[in-house]
């Protein structure tokens, strides 16, 4: 087993926006080093004063630096046949991944993270960052936050932890069924979908999502926390996975399986399915009632949420009542004539006896119905695919989840909304969905969606 040991200095903290200023790579034969690879990069971008504060490269000492593309295949070629360590192994491997990517070349690579590592063999300490380690374990660096520096202090203590552990390599799988093989571990894509873990009675026992799948279940695998992680790791004979290009659509596949597949596992998430729908309209005294019903398949109307029995939609509404001085009578849960038996205890501000104008209570109804409702009632929300040729399409229609699918990217002449429309696939809508997409679009304000009412793109 060879390893690539390395550090890499950046212009920032996020390889989306930030550039390799430094890196160093040295090769461990699982013994000794026995080659070396080092240089300042240009990143054709400038450093910020608190990096340079931090590392000690600025702008001057990089304009005559090799850009990447220059050291790219040098970087390929010595980390061949390599397990890449680090000391947070993600950060300087995303980084690589994301500068290889602009090239159009997919850099991948086994990786080992000497963070990791050093909690599990070396626990109990105050802090896991190297300058700490180095200290607490006599480890030398000369040249802290350089990339030659830190690269030679986690070749230390990469041999400290291979001493505590010769099997270093092996050290994420251990542990478990002896069905499941590294092989199948490595065979995992460093991509976003959802992931599946399977029992030797071919039953599925967990359903995960992830924008890295292999890393996501390597976690899962070192995760000895407690008795039901051990449980579940050693039921383990098999992982499958589906791609989905993009956190949203894995967000709401993840949903819809585990409701079809119910895991055992997945207790938190694993539910019935959501028969009873939140519902409303105006009575003839011009005020907003809510009602509960169960959802029919033929059913048109979208309800404003859903839920999974009838008593849990009814505490929903008697919470509801509370919190904004609601009429009970008016949400379907007393039935009078007269008033409420909140109004009775000054709870409730009159609605029910027209103490209340409908305007006055409408407003706060409708500010609970905007929380459930989408902007639009009709439309499509484009998003990245499975490769570059392909994106993804979530559609909803008369304010309900409809479905997802893929399609290619480009329209070819044919009508866009019918275009993307015509490749979704049609799943149920449930209460934890439409809160997915709430949740999405309040985060992503900058969606691609395409409106039907005129069937165009807007950001």
């Amino acid at each position: 087993m060879k390893y690539a040991i390395l550090d890499i200095e950046t212009t920032g903290i996020s390889y989306k926006n930030g550039k390799i200023t430094e890196i160093a790579i040295l090769i461990h034969d699982g013994k000794a080093i026995v080659d070396e690879f080092a240089t300042l990069i240009n990143p054709e971008q400038k450093i910020p004063y608190y990096i340079t504060q931090l590392t000690g490269i600025n702008n001057r000492m990089v304009e005559e630096a090799p850009k990447f593309y220059e050291v790219a295949a040098k970087i390929v070629e010595i980390t061949q046949d390599c397990t890449i360590v680090a000391h947070n192994a993600s950060f300087d491997y995303n980084f690589l991944r994301h500068e290889f990517k602009a090239l159009g070349y997919d850099f991948n690579r086994q990786k080992l993270c000497t963070v990791k590592l050093s909690r599990k063999l070396i626990p109990h300490q105050r802090s896991y960052s190297l300058s700490n380690l180095c200290r607490e374990l006599n480890i030398p660096n000369l040249h802290p936050h350089r990339a030659l520096g830190d690269a030679k202090a986690t070749a230390v203590l990469f041999d400290i932890l291979l001493k505590i552990d010769p099997n270093l390599s092996q050290l994420p799988f251990s542990g478990n069924n002896s069905s499941l093989k590294p092989e199948m571990i490595n065979a995992l894509p460093e991509k976003t979908g959802v992931y599946y873990f399977i029992d030797a009675d071919q039953n599925i026992v967990y359903i995960g999502k992830s924008k890295n799948i292999r890393e996501r279940v390597i976690a899962h695998l070192t995760n000895s926390m407690n008795q039901r992680a051990l449980e579940m790791k050693n039921k383990l004979a098999a992982v499958d996975w589906e791609l989905t290009g993009n956190e949203l659509i894995a967000l709401l596949f993840e949903a819809h399986e585990i409701l079809k597949y119910k895991p055992v596992y997945n207790r938190a998430q694993r539910r019935a399915l959501y028969n009873y729908g939140l519902y409303y309209f105006k009575n003839e005294n011009g005020y907003i009632q809510f009602y509960l019903q169960k959802i029919e398949d033929e059913c048109c109307a979208a309800p404003l949420t859903t839920f999974n029995s009838l008593q849990s939609a009814k505490n929903f509404l008697f919470d509801l009542c509370e919190k904004y001085q609601l009429c009970q009578k008016f949400c379907g849960l007393y039935e009078t004539k007269g008033s409420c038996f909140q109004y009775k205890l000054h709870e409730c501000r009159g609605a029910c006896v027209g103490e209340e104008s409908s305007s006055t209570y409408n407003l706060r109804v409708q500010g609970i119905i905007d929380r459930f409702s989408f902007s639009q009632s009709d439309f499509l929300l484009l998003g990245e695919g499975r490769d570059e040729d392909e994106c993804s399409v979530v559609k909803v229609e008369n304010n309900r989840y409809v479905g997802f699918g893929f399609t290619a990217k480009e329209v070819n002449g044919y009508d866009t909304f019918d275009y993307y429309s015509d490749c979704v696939k049609n799943f149920p809508e449930n209460k934890h969905v439409h809160s997915i997409l709430k949740s999405y679009l309040n985060r992503n304000p900058n969606t691609v969606v395409l409106k039907k009412q005129k069937s165009e793109l807007m950001e």
